[in-house]
């Protein structure tokens, strides 16, 4: 979970563990009737099905390798054209990888971000530190962003509660990194802050997204076929929801 662009600050990172997940969300001001977090234990059909549904956004945690590393440099050489509606930070703290991804997911599906008009969107309690953050960094630029996060005292603290209250012990040391697959205006974005820009996938639905995001990572999955490293977590909307 290291950076691009890193700063000398360093995180301890976020277990890809549902439970930790919710709690911090619900900690900052996701509401617990808002949306929560849910494993998918696999991408075929059948299993997919499990997850509830509507599907907000999709967490993926995958090996930092040789390869990965070499397709990040190329995506970032080739620019690729994104909606301005995304919103997107980039990561300048070791290891925020994870708490970055679930800003990038609340932050594509939330109302305190007056961008878009939102398919599903989740409300955030007034004056909570999502609201306050999202309503701050909204006109920022995604380094602006990062430096905004990187300052905030309130949100390391929530960080380091979270990832110590995992079920495996924190250590600094990591090679996995989480990204966050989200939909905006009806295009797939593949999330990463360690990339300059929204990587785009393809045309995708609310109703899809899960099933779109599923292709995406079984790619990646194939290209290390060696590792066991991943993790697949969805953030879904709670009482069903209309798309």
């Amino acid at each position: 979970m290291a950076t691009e662009n890193s700063s000398a600050k360093r995180w301890l990172p976020l277990e890809a563990n549902p439970d930790v997940m919710n709690q911090f969300l619900w900690g900052l001001g996701l509401s617990e009737n808002e949306a929560e977090c849910y494993d998918v234990y696999g991408l075929d059909e059948e299993l997919l099905a499990m997850v509830p549904q509507p599907v907000l956004a999709v967490l993926f945690l995958y090996p930092i390798t040789a390869q990965s590393e070499q397709e990040r440099m190329l995506q970032d050489k080739d620019k690729q054209e994104s909606s301005s509606k995304v919103y997107f930070m980039k990561q300048t703290v070791g290891n925020a990888c994870g708490t970055i991804g679930l800003l990038h997911a609340v932050g594509n599906v939330t109302s305190e971000v007056k961008l878009r008009t939102y398919a599903i969107a989740v409300v955030l309690v007034d004056g909570s530190f999502l609201d306050r953050f999202y309503k701050s960094t909204a006109s920022l630029n995604p380094l602006e962003r990062a430096v905004f996060l990187e300052k905030d005292s309130e949100m390391e603290v929530a960080h380091s509660v979270a990832a110590t209250a995992g079920e495996t012990e924190a250590s600094d040391n990591v090679d996995t990194h989480f990204i966050c697959f989200a939909c905006v205006d009806g295009q797939l974005y593949e999330l990463d802050g360690r990339k300059s820009a929204p990587i785009c996938h393809g045309t995708s639905s609310p109703s899809s997204l899960l099933q779109d995001a599923a292709k995406v990572i079984q790619g990646m999955i194939q290209k290390n076929p060696g590792s066991l490293n991943f993790n697949v977590i969805a953030l879904s909307k709670k009482d069903g929801g209309a798309f």
